[in-house]
């Protein structure tokens, strides 16, 4: 794909272009190591580091132009905005042939939820005939193949290539996760939005946002940005102002009246039932998926894909069919008599929620572990030491991914929020923890593996990662309680 600079430039209005308009630009670059002869460089200004200083290194490596906020002493077309970041959005979209107008796109935000609920919508477009993409925290899938992720939103650059090969390969729909840095950090710039979901709002990123209220208006510009259709949770405070500034669509999973409302909810092992009530009648829904959270995380869906115009009775069909999300309330069988659940709960709500929901399928104790990151917003950690101690019969305080951080200071920042240290166990290493917290069981128990979830390395100093996966490591505990071998 090649195309000329001035019709890549022509969605920013507010650029200058000096230089030749008809040099041909074949791929879009803003990491000077990834620059191909014929890229377009964006000198991308970032916390350590700022691009510009890297022009040079990338007109050398074959940038034929440059995208700046101020004019370089280089003799290559520049193109001067007023911001280098927010202008590769537009710049890839316009690159790509603006891929998102050829197929619906439906963006799901908030802090707990949004792999899950992206992950059914996902499947119940499929379901309903509608070739679709995915895009989020553990994986991506293009044109039906899946595929590695960095992060959950990627760089625009990359997020619009993306796109541009899911409509080459027959999708017809994606459902992607929008994070918060990515609307601050225009990643989700520039796509047609068919439809915005929210989830919930609860405390996490605090070490990029200021408060609470600067993480609401990071999510609130997806929903400013004016997609096609929008639907909330009127469960969440969050939820409700977004419900009474814009039309949207709500749910609610506590029996509030809504858009969609369920109830008559009820639990098994095996999932949940309950009855949503709407404008289309009384739709019983039955999701292999069970907890509360996951009863808001289906009508999230419902309702989204309805608003796609899936119809109704066929959404409903296509929840009961959906898979499980991999490392979400993700149970380990080997045999053994008491329940093993793996999930991704890294917040003090999502903690409590995936607690609260094993205490209600679990007849005799209720084991977890519970750790906190490092490099992220060390407000949460005394919260969900709390929630794990409170809500736990016994709670193992261990690590999760340190990063450059101390782990032992980290456990006694999770270990702040319990009043009686003496109730839980402290192990620093995940690994033992997961053997400890295996040993105490019994029949009838259930341990909750909380904090990673999905994902297959552990984090510590300088970017060092160990393979580290949560599943697998509980399941040679278990056969080497059992006496099996792998």
């Amino acid at each position: 794909m090649a195309m000329r600079l001035d019709q890549i430039a022509r969605n920013l209005a507010s650029s200058e272009l000096v230089g030749d308009p008809g040099t041909e630009i074949a791929s879009l670059a803003f990491d000077n190591r990834k620059v191909t002869p014929g890229a377009l460089f964006f000198c991308v200004r970032g916390l350590a580091s700022d691009g510009h200083e890297y022009a040079p290194a990338a007109v050398e490596a074959g940038a034929v132009a440059l995208v700046c906020d101020h004019r370089l002493e280089l003799d290559v077309p520049q193109v001067v905005v007023a911001d280098t970041r927010a202008a590769m959005a537009p710049f890839a979209a316009a690159f790509n042939d603006e891929p998102t107008r050829e197929m619906k796109v439906a963006g799901v935000t908030g802090t707990n939820g949004k792999t899950t609920t992206a992950f059914l919508l996902r499947d119940v477009l499929e379901f309903a005939g509608l070739p679709s993409g995915l895009m989020g925290t553990v994986k991506q899938v293009i044109g039906g193949v899946e595929e590695e992720v960095v992060r959950t939103t990627p760089e625009a650059i990359d997020l619009q290539a993306a796109f541009r090969r899911m409509v080459d390969a027959g999708d017809e729909a994606c459902v992607m996760e929008v994070s918060s840095h990515a609307m601050v950090m225009h990643r989700a710039d520039a796509i047609d939005f068919d439809l915005a979901i929210f989830t919930n709002l609860t405390q996490d990123h605090l070490d990029f946002h200021t408060d609470m209220e600067d993480y609401f208006q990071a999510k609130r510009l997806l929903f400013a940005a004016g997609p096609g259709a929008s639907v909330v949770n009127l469960d969440d405070e969050y939820g409700q102002r977004l419900a009474a500034e814009f039309d949207t669509l709500t749910y609610s999973a506590t029996g509030n009246a809504a858009d969609f409302t369920a109830v008559d909810v009820g639990f098994d092992a095996s999932g949940a039932s309950f009855t949503v009530q709407s404008a289309y009648g009384d739709l019983p829904v039955r999701t292999g998926l069970p907890g509360s959270f996951n009863v808001a995380n289906a009508l999230a869906a419902l309702a989204g894909a309805i608003s796609l115009g899936v119809d109704p009775d066929e959404a409903v069909e296509g929840l009961a069919g959906a898979g499980r999300v991999p490392g979400r309330f993700e149970p380990i069988d080997e045999g053994q008599e008491f329940a093993v659940l793996v999930d991704y709960a890294h917040t003090p709500d999502s903690v409590e929620n995936v607690l609260r929901a094993a205490r209600d399928l679990t007849p005799g104790r209720l084991i977890s572990i519970v750790g906190a990151g490092g490099d992220r917003d060390r407000a949460k950690r005394p919260l969900m030491g709390r929630a794990g101690a409170e809500l736990s019969d016994l709670a193992v305080i261990t690590s999760d991914n340190p990063r450059s951080e101390d782990p032992a200071a980290i456990i006694e920042d999770v270990l702040a929020g319990i009043e009686d240290r003496d109730a839980v166990l402290v192990e620093q290493d995940r690994d033992e923890a997961i053997r400890l917290a295996i040993e105490e069981a019994g029949p009838g128990d259930t341990v909750v593996i909380a904090g990673k979830g999905h994902e297959q390395g552990q984090e510590f100093e300088n970017g060092r990662k160990i393979p580290f996966d949560d599943r697998e490591v509980a399941r040679r505990h278990l056969r080497e309680r059992s006496g099996k071998t792998s």
